[in-house]
């Protein structure tokens, strides 16, 4: 069996996993409202905004911790916004456990240039 019927195995077997199901079921219902998809979209730019922060600054500003606290109470007041941000983090955690297995197997260090290969 080649290293690609091994990777077309994995894909069938994430296509049908809890954790990609309920993210695919968890879209349909943002992408009913565009409230839900404004809503989405506004939490991603602060979380952007605090990333870049963080990746610049080594903190994030108290505006944007403000600004993320506030979008935060709305969203966590939407079932919907707030189930799909709760499932993506659950298939985000799956999908980062896979990356690490297959970074391990193959040996090599993508943390170059990131500063978390510091010795």
């Amino acid at each position: 069996m080649s290293i690609c019927d091994k990777a077309s195995e994995l894909a069938a077997e994430l296509k049908n996993c809890e954790e990609v199901t309920a993210l695919r079921e968890a879209s349909k219902e943002i992408e009913k409202s565009e409230a839900n998809i404004k809503m989405l979209d506004d939490f991603r730019k602060i979380q952007m905004e605090a990333y870049s922060e963080q990746m610049q600054n080594g903190e994030v500003s108290e505006k944007t911790k403000q600004k993320f606290k506030d979008i935060g109470s709305v969203v966590s007041m939407n079932p919907s916004v707030n189930k799909y941000i709760q499932t993506e983090q659950r298939f985000s955690i799956m999908w980062q456990n896979i990356l690490k297995v297959l970074n391990d197997a193959i040996g090599i260090d993508f943390s170059f240039g990131t500063g978390k290969n510091k010795k």
